[in-house]
């Protein structure tokens, strides 16, 4: 499958229909396989004992899945989350940035079905694991 959407022109979108997180997340990969994307921790994303909160991971979860959907259908900035499944296994490293491997398991006419794992980056076991649903909106005939 070829890319719709390729990581140098995935970012411009996201700041476009998502300024609210621009400079917060990276592509560091991105191809027909899988999608490598990073949350650029800093003291907004830090809880008490200063590590990396829940609701951050859940955000550079959901956002991977959407940027690998994105990038296997095109643009479609009203594609949304319909589920989400997250186990928190271990805490992230302080003062690491959080890695998510992503992979679309599904892609159908109306659902994307993704796997994100985060990492700390440069860890070998992961701190989390997300299943995502994304509900595609259907093509507009003109």
């Amino acid at each position: 499958m070829v890319l719709k959407v390729p990581a140098d022109e995935m970012e411009p979108f996201l700041n476009e229909v998502f300024p609210q997180v621009k400079g917060m997340f990276g592509i560091d990969h991105l191809d027909e396989e899988r999608l490598v994307m990073r949350l650029h921790a800093g003291e907004q994303h830090l809880r008490p004992g200063g590590t990396v909160s829940g609701p951050a991971m859940f955000s550079l979860a959901d956002v991977a899945a959407y940027v690998a959907t994105m990038s296997r259908i095109g643009k479609e900035a009203l594609a949304v989350t319909t589920n989400c499944s997250i186990d928190f296994m271990r805490k992230p490293l302080a003062g690491a940035d959080v890695i998510a491997h992503a992979q679309v398991l599904k892609l159908g006419r109306t659902l994307s079905v993704t796997d994100v794992r985060l990492f700390s980056d440069g860890q070998p076991d992961p701190v989390a694991r997300a299943t995502l649903t994304y509900s595609i909106p259907p093509k507009r005939v003109p």
